[in-house]
């Protein structure tokens, strides 16, 4: 499992001071905890983006299917007010050869060689989100995320690498959606999302729920990432698809 440790340490120091923290309020506290496999679906790239050569990180390069994990801290003050931290990391990892040269970013990669790209988009999220609508069979809220995402792109030979990295902030729309059909069983929907001229992207989550107790939850279900940006330095979309499964823990 490709995760950076240096980073996910100090998050989870960050989680537990939260938790510490919010015990001494009025509301309620949960982390949840998703896990699972992440398969590519396209990742598209051209690094300096008016001059690099296009190739793919899933079809000149074949990647390998990775496992994941994500965490997140929440605390919803008054049953509508939710504030969230979440750590979502991502790498993957995809080797191959193509039958013509890469030029990418200022290196030039000979045909038929053996390659190796590194593909990495770590994102860290602080999330406020207003229950609009609470019903005891149906909510709706909708918030404010502030990402900052830690990307990397990486292609290596035996004589040659290349790295392009970007740490930047980016602002999406927060939603939340849960429909309860019986007592125990839910379906939630839930996500970030935005496009610009910039760029887009997507994190959703649609999955089934299962209560455990009134401390425990369980979920599995479907999660689409998505996005990118196209413009002189960079271009690259790409989508990964996740199979996840996870676990709600009221505290």
């Amino acid at each position: 499992m490709n995760l950076n440790r240096r980073l996910y340490i100090p998050l989870i120091v960050l989680m537990l001071s939260m938790s510490i923290n919010m015990a001494s309020l009025k509301g309620q506290f949960s982390l949840d905890i998703e896990t699972g496999a992440v398969t590519t679906g396209y990742n598209d790239v051209r690094i300096p983006g008016d001059l690099g050569t296009f190739f793919s990180l899933k079809d000149d390069l074949i990647p390998k299917t990775e496992l994941f994990l994500r965490l997140r801290a929440s605390y919803t003050l008054k049953s509508r007010h939710t504030f969230s931290l979440l750590y979502a990391p991502l790498e993957t990892v995809s080797k191959g050869k193509v039958p013509n040269d890469i030029l990418f970013e200022g290196v030039t990669f000979p045909a038929n060689t053996d390659l190796e790209g590194t593909y990495k988009f770590n994102s860290y999220r602080f999330t406020y989100r207003y229950g609009i609508v609470m019903k005891p069979k149906f909510e709706f809220g909708l918030g404010f995320t502030a990402k900052i995402r830690d990307a990397k792109i990486a292609l290596a030979s035996a004589s040659d690498e290349s790295v392009k990295t970007n740490v930047g902030f980016v602002p999406i729309i927060n939603f939340r959606m849960f429909v309860k059909p019986g007592e125990k069983f839910g379906i939630l929907l839930e996500g970030d999302a935005l496009a610009a001229p910039q760029g887009r992207a997507e994190d959703i989550l649609l999955a089934a729920t299962y209560k455990i107790s009134e401390r425990l939850e369980l979920k599995a279900g479907y999660r689409i990432l998505e996005g990118g940006a196209d413009n002189a330095e960079v271009y690259n979309f790409a989508l990964f698809n996740y199979a996840a499964v996870g676990l709600l823990i009221k505290l």
